[in-house]
């Protein structure tokens, strides 16, 4: 650009703006800068798309693997009771469907002992004139005998004996318990059932000990069969069934059902559909017009994402290669809408999956891994490749355009920092230049005789005799 000086300011000597001058030489420059903001923001907006889209595909993933796992979902088993107050239960995938009659005579119960009360927690223990005691307690059977020596100032209170007990690791825990009658000391077994039962066995104490209550186990039959457990919970009656038992009434006889679990197969089909319609819906985000701008989301010219959403659509139409039914997913009333996404008909799921709940199983999976689930796993796990995946190496690339952007931008920076300074330099010259101008002139008008404007220049007459 040129910048013109008049002859007034040459003459002032009052020099340029050098800074000014510097910016307005830079500013066409500041244009590219811009450029390149607007591009690295555009970049890191794709990315992060990318990233979003990549994550949902992901969990479609999981989706589908929980479709295709053998001991999965969709071959749960699940135990129906008819009494779930008394007893309830729990299926493995090897449980064999069925029906059981169970009944409960007695639960197993934790072990506990505990002393009358005393006025004060604090206060000795010890029979008056003694100076020690003893006291062992059993746990489970003869192997459980725990010795407690007790003296003046070691375990003789109340607090202090609960303090040792809960230290020593017995399986049980001591507590003192306080009440409008005193306080007293409860031992409570950890464990239920005669390995939880508790007996004092010696008691030199002036403490009274009520008989011990609870420690016995629990008794049940299984269709007649009778069964003893130290705990609640029981496995074995019924090959693949964890048995709880909650209540005790012999007179009620409970019936359990083991059959295919529904609600987990159902759960893990929407949970397919929903996975499924969330990266669809995100696709179709980015091609659809927005009819403010006239233009498609900041991924709609990228090609992988449109060979992503046609991998997908082929995906969801695929049908299984098996004559038996169902064949595809509208058999089992899960249709494609006109966006791609996916509607679940529940009636209609749940028929097929009541009717033939294997047939469903099959459909998504079998054994030569041709099933509905087992084709989808298969294209995802390429599609989610970390190296090959569609949008992995769309975002390797990204990543690569910000970095050499990035490059650019510092590069384009160090050129406009040389420039600066140059032109700072040289508007500082020029600047001085102009400043010392009305000296210089003056010095060549001296040096001329040159009288400076506005002064007198007419000699004084010489006389003449």
């Amino acid at each position: 650009m040129s910048i013109s000086l008049n002859s007034a300011a040459l003459l002032s000597g009052n020099g340029i703006d050098v800074n000014s001058l510097v910016s307005e030489v830079l500013a066409p420059q500041n244009g590219q800068l811009q450029i390149f903001s607007q591009q690295q923001s555009a970049l890191q907006t794709q990315a992060g798309l990318l990233n979003g889209i990549n994550n949902d595909l992901s969990a479609l993933l999981n989706a589908v693997n929980a479709l295709t796992d053998v001991l999965g979902p969709l071959t749960a088993q699940a135990v129906n009771s008819s009494q779930p107050s008394i007893v309830t239960g729990s299926a493995q995938t090897t449980a064999t469907p069925g029906n059981h009659t169970v009944v409960v005579s007695t639960l197993a119960t934790q072990g506990t002992v505990y002393t009358q009360a005393v006025n004060d927690a604090n206060a000795s223990i010890l029979a008056a004139g003694d100076t020690t005691a003893d006291l062992k307690i059993q746990v489970g059977g003869a192997s459980g005998e725990h010795d407690i020596q007790i003296a003046q100032g070691s375990n003789d209170t109340l607090t202090t004996l609960a303090q040792y007990i809960n230290s020593q690791n017995w399986g049980v825990t001591a507590t003192v318990l306080n009440d409008a009658s005193g306080a007293r000391l409860a031992i409570f077994s950890q464990n239920t059932g005669s390995a939880g039962a508790i007996t004092v066995v010696n008691n030199t104490t002036n403490l009274t000990f009520n008989a011990p209550v609870g420690g016995s186990n629990a008794s049940f039959t299984v269709d007649g069969v009778p069964f003893e457990s130290t705990t609640n919970t029981f496995t074995g009656a019924i090959p693949g069934v964890t048995l709880n038992l909650v209540a005790a009434i012999p007179d009620v006889p409970v019936q359990l059902a083991i059959g295919p679990d529904f609600n987990k197969a159902t759960q893990a089909i929407n949970n397919f559909v929903a996975a499924y319609n969330k990266v669809i819906s995100d696709i179709n985000q980015q091609f659809t017009v927005d009819p403010t701008t006239n233009s498609e989301g900041p991924l709609g010219g990228d090609n992988s994402l449109r060979l992503l959403q046609s991998s997908l659509l082929a995906d969801a139409t695929y049908a299984t290669s098996s004559s038996a039914t169902p064949g595809n997913l509208s058999a089992l009333g899960i249709t494609m809408n006109d966006d791609g996404t996916l509607s679940v008909n529940s009636a209609q799921l749940s028929s097929a999956l009541s009717n033939d709940p294997s047939s469903v199983t099959s459909f998504f999976q079998n054994d030569n891994g041709t099933g509905f689930a087992n084709n989808f796993a298969a294209d995802l796990q390429n599609l989610t490749d970390p190296t090959l995946g569609l949008l992995n190496i769309d975002l390797s690339q990204n990543r690569q355009q910000q970095t050499d952007l990035s490059n650019a931008i510092s590069d384009f920076q160090d050129r406009m920092s040389a420039m600066q300074r140059q032109l700072s330099k040289e508007f500082s010259q020029v600047n001085a230049l102009i400043e010392a101008f009305p000296f210089t002139l003056r010095a060549i008008d001296e040096a001329l005789g040159i009288q400076p404007s506005g002064s007198s220049n007419t000699a004084p007459a010489s006389s003449t005799g």
